[in-house]
């Protein structure tokens, strides 16, 4: 769970798979419990449960752990979780953004923190780092299912504002406030999704050597070790 860094896929090529794994579905009940407690219980009603549930399943997260992670929210455990973004610093001047999802923002705020510190980065306060990006809403979709004239087509009938084409994958691409609507509408014609998920995109991105960004990406894998972390966008290229 991870920003346009590409981080999310480097992560999965480091090893420790099923550590890596059984993480990312704590995280992903996590969510999939606030968002439907939050708000319905039926996905086609709430679209952050919707969203959680269809991020789930490209995780390849069994069924019956988001059943349960659906019926956990209809427990009274005390708990409260809020939505808070830390802004920050890292390891050679790294700016980062990072999601989270927390029932104690003391104990986030200080863990992530001193992670940075270790790093030679700092905390800062909202707005220090997130004029280094824009919030977009991002769209994947596999480069088998469409071409890229009918992807740019779809994504202009869809009410995106771009899209772009890799070797494996098209992105559409479109404002924050417009994304469930967008994403609405393309699955009214592609219903197997790579990925769909709102995005801190770097306006710039730094290039690192090869020995700053294995430090970098040791920085990334302790926040992402952080129970509270959902998500961390960074402005450097791997």
């Amino acid at each position: 769970m991870a920003g346009h860094s590409h981080w999310a896929g480097i992560k999965h090529k480091k090893g420790r798979q099923d550590k890596v794994r059984s993480k990312l579905f704590s995280k992903l009940s996590r969510e999939i419990t606030v968002a439907a407690k939050l708000g319905d219980k039926d996905p086609d009603i709430n679209p952050r449960l919707r969203s959680a549930i269809q991020a789930a399943k490209q995780s390849n997260m069994p069924k019956e752990n988001i059943n349960r992670a659906i019926s956990k929210s209809n427990l009274n455990t005390g708990e409260n979780f809020e939505n808070l973004r830390y802004e920050g610093y890292g390891a050679h001047n790294t700016a980062l953004i990072i999601e989270t999802l927390t029932d104690n923002k003391n104990r986030t705020a200080s863990t992530i923190r001193t992670i940075l510190q270790k790093n030679g980065g700092r905390l800062g306060e909202n707005g220090s780092t997130s004029h280094l990006f824009y919030n977009c809403g991002v769209i994947k979709i596999d480069k088998k299912v469409l071409n890229d004239n009918a992807a740019l087509e779809l994504a202009i009938n869809s009410g995106a504002n771009e899209c772009e084409s890799s070797i494996n994958y098209h992105e559409i691409i479109c404002e924050k406030k417009d994304f469930y609507k967008v994403k609405s509408n393309v699955e009214k014609k592609i219903s197997n999704l790579m990925d769909s998920s709102i995005e801190w995109r770097a306006r710039v991105s730094l290039n690192l050597s090869k020995e700053q960004n294995e430090k970098v990406i040791t920085m990334l894998e302790n926040l992402d070790e952080i129970d509270d972390v959902q998500n961390i966008f960074i402005n450097c290229k791997f």
